[in-house]
């Protein structure tokens, strides 16, 4: 049974119209305005669709060639399964890949602000753990006095693995995979407690000093207001 249709009316400025136009005649059956309008909504909605995947038509060739290779190279225990894929694409399994490959196919995306915000934190906790490990014993001793027993022994504690995955993954990633911020690699760098408001004081703090800091370290006073 045919589905119900309805009419729809809609308007739009010349230069939209050109670009459905261009679009309509690209396409094998140059459809008429209508039907492109119908069609790019539904490539819209589709492209949106959390649901499933989409391959353009490049890409399914890819795939396909893909899965020829490694039949011919014999290949076996690779990360990935074109001929999964191709089942995928000759059966118009779109869904699929979201449920067997969810760590290739997910809606997750790094937030740049966050990002931002990690590379802050990475970046002050270097200037404090090296300008620590310079002060005399008297300097860190006064440190524990102004700041309390947490400033005997400064270092990085991470983010909180609870309520922080997102910014304790992208440090983990930067240091671990894009060999950033070295003097933390190899730590666990988990928390086990929240930081972010914490951080955010601090960074606000540190940013004037870093522009400062040429040459020469953070100074004991400068931990002081950092830590308190």
């Amino acid at each position: 049974m045919a589905p119900k249709m309805e009419r729809f009316e809609m308007r739009i400025d010349e230069d939209l119209l050109a670009r459905i136009d261009a679009w309509s005649g690209e396409q094998d059956d140059r459809p008429v305005r209508a039907e492109a309008v119908r069609r790019l909504i539904d490539l819209g909605l589709s492209a949106g669709s959390q649901r499933a995947v989409r391959f353009s038509d490049g890409e399914k060739m890819l795939i396909l060639m893909m899965g020829d290779l490694y039949k011919h190279l014999k290949l076996k225990d690779g990360e990935s399964d074109p001929g999964f894929l191709a089942k995928v694409i000759y059966g118009g399994h779109y869904w699929a890949p979201k449920w067997d490959m969810q760590g290739v196919f997910h809606d997750h995306v790094d937030d740049p602000e966050e990002v931002r915000h990690v590379v802050d934190v990475l970046d002050m906790w270097m200037f404090m753990e090296e300008a620590y490990a310079s002060f005399s014993a008297a300097d860190k001793k006064k440190l524990v006095a102004e700041v309390g027993p947490w400033a005997d022994h400064v270092k990085f504690p991470g983010f909180d693995g609870n309520n922080e995955g997102d910014q304790l993954g992208i440090a983990r990633f930067l240091i671990e995979d894009m060999g950033r911020f070295q003097k933390f690699k190899g730590r666990d760098l988990n928390s086990h407690h929240p930081t972010e408001e914490r951080y955010r004081r601090m960074v606000r703090q540190f940013t004037p000093m870093r522009e400062t800091l040429i040459g020469h370290g953070l100074s004991a006073r400068q931990m002081v207001e950092l830590l308190k």
